[in-house]
């Protein structure tokens, strides 16, 4: 094994002969030697030049590179919030502004979604209760005559509360047809502000404002200030990047309407985000899972995470890295510039901490204005940028294109031998 797929290894927390063989094997499939020792020197570079760029030593300690990295988040989050007018997360004219520009820049529209009409009927057959309490209406007819469709089902997220969303209203799923389906645009919209009441428990848990919804094609903003530094960044970041899931995810529902015997179980399949849960047995070639989430969210330590893999969320997220950068050359390019962050989502390595153990630092822009959202709770993300440096691995070897590719092809399998 060489010294740079041992660094890799150790940055992942995966088993050296994983990387070991999939260096091997990889390189006689594509005819391309010393990708590892490539990933390696381009890491150390962009560490190096990000270091010099926030004027730390590349000897510093892991608290002065963090400090440096949450420094830059803040000082970046409040020059949009400048160029945006200094909007209020409260307001929902400010929220849907905030919105159209993003959607703008990402350049994401269509899709294949749910009725509007199966929607409405998936309503009338389970009352949404608590819903129409809080709004005041006696029935569905009522409610949706003086509402619209896509806010209440953005309000079924947050006031309904999953034991009866999974186990009574989601049921009916197993009903769904293609024919339930239809092609039109992404929904992107700020709620009214009569939800922060009750939407604010969910605020509070999610730490942050902004959800979606992958059948009905909708992504929605809250208009909730958390009061939380970093949190303008925190909602663009996640915002591009459901602009990025939904359509992945309708490319994937349009491609299962063509086998409508397993249609609705592999569409429920995909919105619950089932990953493989079992071992496979290792063949002569390299076996890779597609985890559609982020496993070390619950478990840092689940043994999906050391092995092989691709990572679809990993993929969204870097393409909305490409849009923050875009909104801040659209914005203003002269004086919001977030070019920092171009290209850093699989970047981090080990520094010395105080008393000389080594601590992984992530470079990446998710895990850093994460980390800053909860700083007080002193709780530092990492597992953005160790998906991402999986990615990268897959996509050095092939192509990002690809890496995408193979994540949509083989994500219901869960795996695939390459």
């Amino acid at each position: 094994m060489t010294v740079a797929s041992e660094k890799i290894a150790k940055i992942l927390r995966a088993d050296k002969g994983f990387l070991a063989k999939i260096e091997r094997h990889l390189s006689v499939l594509t005819g391309k030697d010393g990708i590892m020792e490539k990933i390696v020197a381009e890491n150390e570079s962009l560490i190096n030049d990000r270091l010099l760029k926030l004027g730390v030593a590349k000897d510093a300690q892991a608290k002065e590179v963090y400090d440096a990295l949450i420094s830059k988040i803040e000082a970046d989050d409040h020059l949009i919030f400048e160029a945006l007018g200094r909007p209020s997360f409260c307001i929902q004219g400010d929220c849907t502004r905030i919105l159209e520009i993003m959607k703008k820049v990402a350049g994401t529209n269509h899709g294949f979604f749910l009725r509007r009409g199966k929607a409405i009927e998936f309503l009338k057959n389970e009352p949404p209760k608590k819903v129409m309490e809080y709004l005041g209406y006696g029935t569905v007819d009522e409610m949706l005559e003086k509402e619209d469709l896509f806010e209440i089902y953005s309000a079924l997220r947050f006031v309904e509360g999953s034991e009866w969303l999974n186990g009574i209203f989601f049921k009916q799923y197993e009903s769904l047809t293609s024919a339930d389906f239809e092609e039109r645009e992404i929904v992107v919209q700020a709620l009214s502000e009569k939800w922060g009441k009750a939407a604010s428990a969910f605020v509070v848990k999610k730490k942050h404002n902004i959800s979606h919804l992958k059948e009905m094609g909708v992504v929605f903003v809250i208009p909730v200030a958390l009061g939380i530094s970093g949190e303008l960044l925190r909602m663009i970041s996640l915002i591009f990047h459901y602009l990025h899931e939904i359509p992945f995810y309708s490319e994937l529902f349009k491609k299962n309407a063509e086998f409508p015997e397993t249609f609705s179980e592999n569409i429920i399949s995909l919105l619950r985000g089932d990953v493989p849960d079992r071992r496979f047995p290792e063949g002569e070639k390299t076996l890779w899972l597609v985890i559609q989430r982020y496993l070390a969210k619950d478990d840092e330590n689940d043994w999906r995470l050391f092995a092989p893999h691709v990572n679809p969320e990993a993929i969204h997220w870097t393409k909305a890295g490409h849009d923050v950068l875009k909104l801040g050359e659209a914005l203003d390019g002269k004086s919001v510039d977030l070019s920092f962050w171009a290209g850093l989502d699989w970047v981090g390595d080990y520094f010395k901490d105080e008393v000389g153990n080594d601590t992984l630092v992530s470079f990446n822009l998710v895990d850093t204005v994460m980390s800053l959202v909860k700083e007080k709770e002193m709780v530092k993300y990492l597992y953005h940028h160790e998906e991402a440096l999986w990615n990268r691995v897959f996509s050095e070897y092939f192509s990002f294109e690809e890496l995408e590719k193979f994540a949509k092809e083989y994500l219901l399998q869960g795996y695939f031998e390459i």
